[in-house]
């Protein structure tokens, strides 16, 4: 039996003690990005906002196995914000998601109307002619959250009939616009509310395809729109990290009305978030100070491949940097390169681990 197969659906029943600690949690956090902010320039500003959308754009489509290009990603983004001369960007998915991404960024002030997502869900999918772009599913066969092999199947869950979807998203959007949340603080109502409306739209499964990525960017709508200002993380990036563990909270919510764990949940998923933001603007600070530092000193080959690496973001560069590596990027001669290489690690700015053949070099921002 399904949440919304239960004669109380939609009235979803909860305990909000722990939503409460975490909205705490929440709010030093939120505090600490804010005051980051506030240090950045505009030009790091709008950098720290770029590596968000792209994060998000990127991830929300690997939860669903879809893999993209950071580039083409970036490239799309840019494109649509005007930064840079337009670049063409083959992958139509990449441009698809990533106008989705800053289209939910951009509307954080607006009314939300049954008419707002089904434009998102026309600018996601709009590049896939078998789907319905921007209309509600039809049709008389079950929806069905399914895995597994052909013959071996597994229903994780069936959504309620398409002939019920209007009706379902327009109670959604009564309960959007007119619910009394139980809470008190705006962060925890915050927290609630958009943790409902990822769960209730979740469970509608109003789409033929892009419900999860729809549902995750109404979530972050939500969820700004909550803080009055658009919410600087990543909730993609943060549950791809353990996408597992998020299917099966939802699946688990999705067969009852009580939805106290799906709530603490998620509440605590966006809390990590925060603080994987908190990291990213501090990464874009060091990378600042560092340029301010080294800019002159690094000749062009030098510096072309530490912005390379710096590209990857946070994490680093994968596998670390190699004389063959910096040979691919800058197109120069064994010698050179080793030359490059040595004089990066005696000023400190390269560390290096192995020896001889697989030496390898970490960034020391």
């Amino acid at each position: 039996m399904y949440n919304w197969q239960h004669k109380e659906w939609p009235r979803f029943t909860y305990k909000a003690e722990r939503l409460h600690e975490i909205a705490i949690l929440f709010a030093q956090e939120l505090g600490l990005v804010n005051g980051l902010v506030l240090g950045l320039n505009e030009e790091l500003k709008q950098e720290t906002v770029l590596e968000i959308l792209i994060s998000e754009a990127i991830k929300t489509s690997e939860i669903e196995g879809e893999y993209m290009s950071r580039e083409d990603v970036m490239s799309s983004i840019k494109n649509n914000l005007g930064i840079k001369p337009t670049i063409i960007v083959k992958d139509k998915r990449v441009s698809g998601v990533a106008k989705l991404m800053l289209e939910v960024n951009q509307d954080i002030h607006q009314h939300l109307n049954l008419e707002k997502i089904l434009s998102w869900h026309k600018i996601l999918m709009e590049y896939d002619p078998k789907i319905n772009a921007g209309e509600w599913r039809k049709g008389t066969e079950p929806m069905q959250v399914v895995s597994g092999a052909y013959g071996r199947e597994v229903v994780h869950y069936e959504a309620p009939p398409s002939e019920n979807v209007p009706a379902e998203m327009e109670s959604f959007m009564d309960w959007y616009h007119n619910s009394e949340l139980p809470v008190k603080d705006h962060l925890s109502k915050a927290l609630l509310k958009s943790a409902i409306a990822h769960l209730y739209f979740e469970s509608i499964h109003p789409f033929e395809d892009g419900n999860g990525r729809i549902g995750r960017a109404l979530a972050e709508f939500t969820l700004s729109q909550g803080l009055k200002s658009p919410a600087l993380l990543s909730m993609s990036k943060t549950i791809e990290q353990d996408k597992n563990k998020y299917y099966d909270q939802l699946k688990f919510a999705q067969k009852t009305l009580d939805i106290t764990d799906w709530l603490n949940y998620f509440a605590e998923m966006i809390l990590e978030a925060q603080k994987d933001a908190k990291e990213l603007i501090q990464f874009t600070l060091k990378k600042a100070k560092f340029f301010d530092q080294y800019a002159q000193q690094l000749n062009e080959r030098q510096l072309k491949v530490i912005q390379r690496m710096l590209e990857s973001g946070a994490n680093g560069f994968e596998g670390g940097m190699t004389a063959k590596k910096y040979i691919s990027i800058t197109k120069i001669s064994k010698a050179t390169a080793t030359r490059d290489l040595q004089e990066l690690h005696e000023w400190g700015i390269f560390t290096p681990e192995g020896a001889g053949r697989s030496v390898r070099y970490k960034l020391v921002l």
